[in-house]
């Protein structure tokens, strides 16, 4: 078993705050993937379902940011999992919009979110960082995170969304390659070369053949310009 974590804060004040992409991965992941209906349980909003043939516990603290760890902690020890089997969705600040990274261990750098996970749990679980961009001044970070996402972010973040339910499965099994992937192909999906369109070929699929010449000439035969005399002359030859 293993358990997915979302990071952001509970109530509809903040459900659309970019400190809430934690959330909003996992409301994702539980629609598509046909998980059972949320229910309160470890300080938390949980969901349970599989992904392949993993079995996945979807957590959303309810405890606000700066105590998730409160909730990952009791839902680990009641399962008796390691921190190996746990992977926690989060916004990153040091990522441009759209871009996703998975990682395992390392600092919090400065996340309330990690800050308490690490307290409970350690910091060897898995994470999967969500880029929202930064406001560009350290002074407006608490104001940006606590900040609807806008209007025009609405495109990438679906794109995004959609690429972590389609790359969930290869996640639960320990290929985060293949997750990326997935996430990369509806972020940035391929284009043909040029954008130029190719030649239709024939619809044979093969170059039409080349006439003979002779055939030419039988089919589409040439003028008879003899005289009179010069075809019965002609004749007895």
């Amino acid at each position: 078993m293993q358990i997915f974590v979302g990071l952001g804060n509970p109530g509809g004040k903040y459900a659309r705050n970019r400190h809430n992409i934690g959330f909003m991965a996992l409301d994702r992941i539980a629609e598509d993937h046909g998980f059972g209906p949320w229910r309160a349980r470890f300080q938390a909003e949980v969901s349970e379902g599989r992904l392949g043939g993993d079995k996945v516990l979807l957590l959303k603290p309810g405890t606000f940011m700066n105590l998730s760890g409160q909730a990952v902690g009791e839902a680990m020890r009641f399962f008796k999992l390691e921190p190996d089997d746990v992977t926690v969705f989060h916004d990153e600040l040091d990522l441009a919009p759209g871009k996703c990274r998975v990682k395992t261990g390392g600092g919090h750098a400065g996340h309330n979110g990690l800050r308490s996970i690490h307290a409970h749990i350690g910091e060897t679980y898995h994470r999967v960082r969500l880029g929202i961009g930064h406001p560009g001044r350290k002074d407006l970070v608490a104001a940006y995170v606590l900040h609807d996402f806008h209007k025009a972010d609405e495109d990438w973040l679906d794109d995004l969304l959609r690429g972590i339910s389609d790359g969930a499965g290869e996640l639960a099994r320990g290929d985060t390659g293949k997750f990326q992937n997935a996430v990369a192909l509806r972020v940035n999906p391929p284009r043909s070369s040029g954008g130029k369109q190719e030649k239709p070929e024939p619809a044979s699929g093969k170059p039409a053949p080349k006439k003979d010449p002779e055939a030419k000439a039988a089919q589409d035969p040439q003028p008879d310009d003899r005289s009179p005399l010069q075809k019965l002359a002609d004749k007895f030859r």
